[in-house]
């Protein structure tokens, strides 16, 4: 590849990244360090640290996202390892990915009608004679809609590393006298751990700044860093206590990324 060839495909990506990514995140961090009055102070980042109403959120956040990707990751992997053996694969994997495509307030909306008092759960309760419950509202309720609305983007990583597998190492296992649970705890669940660690970025870490799903599903229950981002910015208008937060979640981000990144394949090369 020539230079010129190599500066042509590297000017589009570079002015993408830098005002889709780069300018985004310095206007947040830039708009952290200004108070309601437009002074520029450090009293955003003071009055989070010490404020035990902001901590309980984060702990929350953390709490929640690490639920959602708990019960994410055990239904994903064996559903993933399932689709795998199927003769038509690629078609059960569209079926997977197919609710993707539709957009998550007509999903939540969707779960609304399924929860509510007269919804499709409660008269099943009722038929089987258990009485109509208190369904939507929870935070049974937020987990098991985010669950779901998350599990897509855990299955397709590890479905694809599950792909790459080699299977003369599966065939070697079980040759050598490995049971089919040791060869898993051996050799598959080891290889396709990679898939698992993007799956866990892929789903905990939009997950910690949830904030649709805790209005529509907690119904204002379920508090977040992503509902106080919401508040500060469409409600108190306190953009530079909203983008505190916002730097606190991108941290706590960045920290997930590196504990999640596959750092042997680095050291490899």
């Amino acid at each position: 590849m020539t230079k010129r060839n190599f500066w042509g495909y590297f000017v589009p990506y570079g002015l993408w990244l830098g005002l889709f990514v780069i300018a985004p995140v310095a206007l947040i961090v830039y708009q952290s360090f200004f108070n309601l009055d437009h002074q520029f102070t450090f009293a955003n980042y003071a009055d989070y640290f010490q404020s035990g109403v902001y901590l309980k959120m984060t702990l929350n956040s953390v709490w929640y996202a690490f639920l959602i990707t708990l019960f994410t990751g055990l239904i994903s992997y064996p559903t993933a390892y399932v689709l795998h053996q199927l003769k038509h694969r690629q078609l059960w994997l569209l079926l997977v990915i197919l609710p993707t495509w539709i957009n998550i307030l007509l999903k939540a909306y969707a779960f609304i009608g399924l929860f509510s008092q007269d919804g499709l759960a409660n008269t099943f309760l009722r038929f089987i004679g258990v009485g109509p419950h208190q369904l939507l509202f929870t935070n049974a309720s937020f987990i098991f809609v985010a669950t779901y609305i998350q599990i897509p983007f855990m299955i397709l990583p590890i479905y694809n590393a599950l792909d790459d597998l080699n299977p003369a190492l599966v065939n070697a296992s079980r040759d050598l006298g490995a049971t089919h649970w040791q060869t898993f705890r051996h050799v598959i669940f080891p290889l396709t751990l990679p898939g698992v660690k993007a799956g866990i970025q892929a789903v905990f870490i939009p997950s910690l700044s949830l904030f649709m799903l805790t209005r529509l599903i907690g119904g204002n229950k379920v508090i977040t860093l992503g509902t106080a981002i919401e508040e500060h910015f469409l409600t108190t208008m306190n953009w530079g206590m909203g983008s505190t937060i916002g730097v606190v979640l991108i941290v706590a981000m960045i920290i997930v990324m590196q504990l999640t990144t596959d750092h042997t394949k680095g050291a490899a090369k």
